[in-house]
């Protein structure tokens, strides 16, 4: 009876041995068939990887292409909007030997110029308005001083280049002649005067 008892605790034994075994081998196969199919995730996930970097290297030079031809070409609307201009310059200077009439050449030139500068006040530039105005070192640039009686000191009396402004910006500042501050000049020679005086005094 013990014997028995034995063998059959034996043989319960080896069966739940054997199930063991069965159920690691069935988990390792659950394992093996998991890690390829994170091992084909993980290529699909690197492809698309590569896919995006790709994606994005292409757009990165296709949007740096861009903007170097935006800086390249940036004046030409304006340099397109200037050749009808040009155009009447190059009829103009044709006809011009031809002309017996200077107020008629006079005309001509005036009306291409006010054309030419139609053209740049709708590309945002304008002409900085100088004489009468108040010194400004914003806009003006003063290359000489002249005296000049009624007038405001530092009055500009008179401008010797044309200042331009491009939309919000000073591109050029008009060069201009600025009356003087009389009432300066005038207490420095009144405290000449008074030097003099004293020293004779003395």
């Amino acid at each position: 009876m013990k014997k028995k008892g034995k063998e059959l605790k034996h043989k319960e034994k080896k069966e739940e041995q054997t199930k063991k075994v069965k159920k690691i081998f069935k988990d390792e196969g659950k394992l093996s068939e998991e890690l390829e199919k994170l091992k084909a995730e993980n290529v699909e996930l690197k492809d698309a990887l590569l896919r995006k970097v790709a994606e994005f290297e292409n757009y990165k030079r296709r949007t740096d292409n861009e903007q170097a031809n935006l800086l390249k070409y940036t004046g030409e609307h304006i340099i397109t909007s200037l050749l009808p201009v040009i155009d009447d310059f190059e009829r103009s200077l044709k006809h011009i030997k031809d002309a017996k009439d200077v107020n008629t050449v006079y005309d001509g030139l005036k009306i291409v110029f006010d054309k030419l500068m139609k053209t740049l006040n709708e590309q945002g530039i304008s002409k900085i308005v100088a004489v009468g105005k108040q010194f400004d070192v914003e806009f003006h640039e003063a290359i000489m001083q002249k005296r000049e009686e009624g007038v405001k000191p530092h009055t500009v009396l008179d401008e010797i280049e044309t200042g331009y402004i491009y939309k919000d910006r000073v591109i050029r500042h008009s060069k201009v002649i600025v009356s003087e501050d009389l009432t300066e000049e005038t207490v420095a020679e009144n405290n000449v005067s008074e030097t003099k005086n004293e020293e004779k005094e003395n």
